[in-house]
Parts: structure tokens; sequence; C-alpha cells
């Protein structure tokens, strides 16, 4: 009696620890990197601003059959070296392209690191066009509206809803695990209006109106500074700027 006492406290306990298991995280000296789900991290790095102060900047990393595609650079070059070197020597990863989802320096103020190692990288037409414009580095791939991507065997798209954060704001999408990286374009849950120097705020409830009707199963949604959340970042970010 006493020996299946034991089994079964032993087994519980295992159940238990797996329950709790903590998820992946890779840190340097300037960038962070935290298992979302199976096939997709969050990276982190912090961008010093005048009227914010320190921010914490996300991105998406989506890996299948050691290759990855990454949203959004680190917030430099010298962060971004870091951030490659992670996803090249951590995780075993062959990065494939890297998707600047807007023209501001936390979506694309890396950008040349990755160019340097051969990565290419993309972001909507507007995007670029903004980019030389601003004399920031320049994505090299042009999209319209959408693009799909192949990394392993996994499908990860690449679209366009409408103007908000920026009028060239995009969002990145992986099927498989209902994951969403939304940029800047999505508020973490009660955060404020953040930088609206070149904002739609008229058009941008809208906007995530039209990610939630193509979205309806997406569970879990990176937002472009802040904690990861689900379809409540959507909600929240739509009542934030709702006249």
């Amino acid at each position: 009696m006493k020996f299946l006492v034991f089994c079964f406290t032993l087994l519980f306990l295992s159940c238990t620890a797996s329950k709790q298991k903590k998820a992946t995280s890779y840190t340097s000296k300037n960038v962070t990197v935290k298992e979302v789900s199976p096939h997709v991290y969050q990276h982190i790095s912090f961008l010093q601003t005048k009227s914010f102060g320190m921010v914490g900047c996300n991105g998406m990393i989506i890996i299948d059959n050691n290759e990855a595609i990454v949203f959004d650079t680190a917030i430099d070059d010298n962060t971004s070296e870091e951030l490659i070197n992670i996803i090249s020597n951590q995780l075993n990863c062959k990065i494939k392209a890297v998707v600047a989802t807007h023209f501001h320096s936390d979506c694309l103020g890396g950008l040349e690191a990755f160019h340097k190692v051969g990565i290419p990288s993309y972001a909507k037409d507007l995007t670029i066009e903004l980019a030389k414009e601003k004399g920031s580095a320049v994505p090299q791939n042009g999209i319209e509206n959408d693009y799909q991507f192949t990394i392993g065997t996994q499908k990860v798209e690449a679209r366009y809803f409408g103007e908000g954060h920026t009028k060239d704001n995009i969002i990145g999408y992986f099927p498989s695990e209902a994951t969403m990286f939304g940029g800047c374009l999505i508020k973490e849950m009660n955060a404020g209006k953040g930088n609206l120097e070149d904002a739609n705020v008229k058009d941008w409830p809208e906007t995530i109106r039209k990610i939630k009707l193509a979205y309806p199963d997406v569970k879990t949604i990176i937002p472009g500074h802040g904690k990861v959340g689900d379809q409540g970042l959507l909600d929240y970010t739509i009542t934030l700027f709702q006249e």
C-alpha cells in the first residue's frame, strides 16, 4: 500500500512539474528571446525615448525545421547582431527573412545587421518609401498588401489592413499556432495611446475591426510593446481609440 501511495505521489509531482514548466528564454546583454509557443518566440529590446523614457520593444520569431522568420528588428544594429546570434546559435535556425512592420526605428533600426549577413528584408511598399524619406535603413523587398512566406513546412502571413499607429503598419500571422504579431498597431492591455506623431486615430478602430474579422480564431497576440495577450488586446485597442 505504501508503495502504491509512493508511486501515485511521484506521478502527481511529475505531472505538476510538467504543467509548471517555464518557457525557454535566452538573454544577451541587450536583448531577450522568450518562448511563446513551440514555434513562436518574442524578442524584446529597449529603446530610450524622450517622451516615454526607456521602452521595451517587441518582435516575433517563428521557427520550423531549423528555419526562422523575424518580424521587426531589435532597436539598433548592435542589438540586432545579438538577436541574430541567439537565433542562429541558441535556436539553431537559419533566418530566411526579416519583416519590418512599419517605418519607425523600433521596427527597422537594426536592419543593416540583417543585410550584413545576407538576410533579405521585407516591408510594405509604403514603408520603403517612408524609410527613404526619413533617411533610415531601407527594406529590400516590397509588399503591396499581403505576402505569404514559407518557413520550414509552415506558412506565415504579412498583411496590411489599414492605417492606425502609422499609415503603413502591417501585422504578421502564424496560422498553425493562431499567433499574431500586431506590432505598434495593437496595444497591450491597459496601455496608453503612446506615440501618435504619425497616427491616424480616426481610422485605427476600423483597422482593428478588419483584423478581428480576418482572424476570428487568433489565440495569442504579441503587441509592439508590453505583455503578450489574447483577442482582448484587439477589443482594448478598439475601445482606446473609439471616438
